[in-house]
């Protein structure tokens, strides 16, 4: 059994013939959701042709459109995979509320944020991803089961290590550097992963059930999350297990990061066994919606998306539209743990707002279903704007529980879970819209690492600036200041300490909330035109 990638003369594997339907019964009807070829269109030199959205409002001899039960146990396993992935997410999420605790600093946390980067810039692979395979295993277990055996070994390794790279067993400051290589590692084939099954959602689904892979998308990775972040937040703390679920008290919690890691590094192998022996993919549907391009052709056929002129508009748009909150979303939850908050309790804030998190997907799902589904993501950010305008308090001093209080009831009940998912769920639904299934990993992957491209970039350039924003005064010792490390040392061996005039998190907070007002007016209308683009604005152009 070999790739399938047998390259000849230019580099390109075979294609298969095109998969035309007649009404010769011999032929038999086109697969759920199948594509028509045999209405293509020259689109310049002979050989060139373009693979379009086929309009299913026309002309459509194929089978009668298949329910959600008919397929339920596709999406309850493409819910499970998605819920795998949410797993080292969230255990990627807890580890800046671990540093923080141990008193580093924003430009370490800056620098820890490119952990979350390869969901950003796993587009570099996808095309790999989409072309090459081994034919007779399937062209997305290809990939799917090989990442998450190496995702579990890696997972059982890392159980091992965690604690040196975090300090914990001789007492020394965390390697921030180390613990960001480990986790990037462990984040690129959790995004490997991604690629494969958003690839596969396509085929595995039919073109009528399809928009239900964005609905599995965010209530599995929210799921999954939750596992790997609260959950594991919770049992890792000894203050909550002895006041919770113990009736003596322990001096540690139920469990470790590293316990957590060879547990789920276990789950991780064996559920990944079951699905490469039970799951089979339909190769009839792969054959007829997806031609399979060389590892060249891909890249080439990347590269003209993004020149596309709706889709390069789409992508300047998404890339900008969270720099509104980004201070918010990614420095509060820090700031709160600096100033002396539990991360356990932190994590527990989410726990009532779960349920939420899960069923506002399915409730949204309707409208974001429709044709327009860019509405919801523009009324979500406005309204997420306002809160956030709303609970900004920008005084050198401020009482931490009316902080926390704000907090709460504005940022993540409100804002960090309503208008957050709203936002969430309506891009995945516009990208699935009009991701061109013919090449489905490579389309449907740049339109969403871009999405979160949109959101990580702001982010770490949030953290970067706090530090530097930041006026510290040394209060105790004449002639000195706090800008440097050694000076804060220096100010402290004088017998002085050094006090915060003010705080860079407020600064950068009203400056990102005035952008985002801006982009919402001005932008914001640029990004609603979009869904009025016809099929063919999102064509992709081929060459045979």
């Amino acid at each position: 059994m070999s790739p399938t990638i047998s390259h000849k003369d230019n580099s390109r594997q075979r294609r298969p013939g095109n998969f035309s339907h007649s009404l010769d019964m011999k032929s038999g009807p086109l697969p759920p959701g199948g594509w028509d070829d045999s209405h293509q269109e020259l689109v310049g030199g002979e050989g060139d042709r373009e693979a379009f959205l086929r309009d299913t409002g026309t002309g459509d001899f194929s089978k009668p459109p298949r329910s959600c039960r008919a397929e339920l146990s596709s999406i309850l396993l493409l819910l499970f995979l998605y819920v795998l992935q949410g797993i080292p997410l969230g255990l990627a999420g807890s580890i800046p509320l671990i540093l923080q605790s141990k008193n580093v600093s924003y430009t370490d946390q800056a620098f820890f944020s490119f952990v979350f980067w390869p969901f950003s810039l796993k587009l570099l692979w996808a095309p790999l991803v989409d072309a090459v395979y081994f034919r007779n295993f399937g062209r997305r277990k290809s990939w799917l089961v090989p990442t998450q055996y190496i995702l579990g070994l890696f997972m059982i390794y890392l159980s091992t290590q965690v604690d040196r790279l975090l300090g914990n067993t001789d007492g020394r400051t965390p390697d921030v550097v180390a613990l960001t290589v480990t986790f990037f590692l462990f984040e690129f084939l959790a995004a490997t992963q991604d690629i494969a099954v958003d690839g596969w959602a396509l085929t595995m689904l039919s073109r009528e059930n399809v928009g239900y892979a964005s609905t599995c998308n965010s209530v599995g990775q929210t799921a999954g999350y939750f596992l790997g972040n609260v959950l594991f937040l919770a049992l890792e703390s000894a203050d909550f297990c002895n006041k919770y679920l113990r009736f003596q008290p322990q001096p540690r919690g139920i469990v470790t990061l590293s316990d957590f890691l060879f547990f789920w590094g276990t789950v991780f192998l064996i559920t990944t066994t079951l699905v490469a022996l039970l799951k089979k993919e339909n190769k009839e549907v792969s054959v007829g919606k997806e031609e399979t391009q060389g590892i060249t052709d891909t890249y080439k056929l990347l590269f003209a998306i993004i020149k596309m002129p709706a889709v390069l508009t789409f992508c300047l748009l998404i890339l900008t539209a969270k720099i509104g909150f980004s201070a918010a979303d990614a420095v509060t939850g820090l700031k709160l743990v600096e100033e002396g908050v539990p991360k356990e309790h932190l994590a527990l804030l989410a726990v009532p707002m779960v349920p939420l998190q899960i069923i506002l997907p399915l409730i949204i799902s309707k409208y974001t279903a429709g044709p327009q589904p860019l509405n919801i993501f523009l009324f979500s950010l406005s309204h997420k704007l306002k809160c956030y305008h709303s609970s900004i308090y920008v005084k050198e001093k401020i009482h931490i529980y009316s902080f926390i209080y704000t907090y709460i009831y504005t940022h993540r009940i409100y804002l960090g879970t309503v208008t957050l998912y709203s936002m969430y769920v309506s891009i995945m639904a516009f990208n699935a819209k009009v991701s061109d299934p013919l090449i489905g990993g490579t389309y449907m992957t740049l339109l969403n690492t871009v999405s979160n491209l949109g959101g990580n970039w702001p982010s770490t350039v949030a953290l970067w600036l706090v530090d530097p924003l930041t006026v510290k005064e040394c209060v105790g010792a004449s002639n000195q200041n706090c800008r440097t490390p050694d000076a804060v040392e220096l100010c402290k061996k004088l017998g002085g300490s050094c006090v915060t005039a003010l705080d860079g998190y407020y600064v950068e907070s009203i400056i990102c909330v005035f952008i985002g007002f801006g982009w919402w007016f001005f932008l914001g209308p640029k990004l609603k035109k979009l869904q009025d683009e016809g099929p063919s604005s999102w064509k992709c152009k081929r060459s045979n």
